[in-house]
């Protein structure tokens, strides 16, 4: 079945809007991955970034934990838990900002030691 023109005019005009929407607006994400390599499980872990934070009760030895957020603000990265043996650890990592994304891997390592593996870019 052919469309008029002036059917295809007005698909056209009523995608428009749709469309333009999309080219506009860009969600910056960080997808983050949280590695437990301690040799044991980890307990109450929570990571810190601009205005919000994360975590979950635990990581099982040689786990990992995903999860994706968006920076409002600016500030570094702090991670916290509690080791296998009960004692508390706190590392802080990377400043990130606002329209930041990419992804972020943060690795928990025996001793106490947390490194982080910052892979973003910044958009105007």
């Amino acid at each position: 079945m052919k469309r008029s023109a002036l059917d295809k005019k007005l698909l056209a005009m009523a995608l428009l809007p749709a469309l333009s929407g999309l080219a506009c607006c860009h969600s910056y994400h960080i997808d983050t991955t949280i590695e437990n390599r301690t040799g044991a499980a980890v307990r109450l872990l929570e990571v810190d970034y601009p205005s919000a934070s994360f975590g979950t009760d635990s990581i099982a030895a040689g786990a990992d934990f995903h999860y994706r957020f968006q920076v409002l603000g600016s500030g570094p990265v702090k991670v916290q838990y509690t080791a296998a043996d009960g004692s508390p650890v706190q590392s802080t990592g990377p400043a990130l900002a606002e329209r930041q994304e990419g992804q972020l891997e943060i690795d928990l390592l025996p001793g106490g030691r947390v490194t982080f593996h910052p892979t973003l870019t910044s958009r105007p």
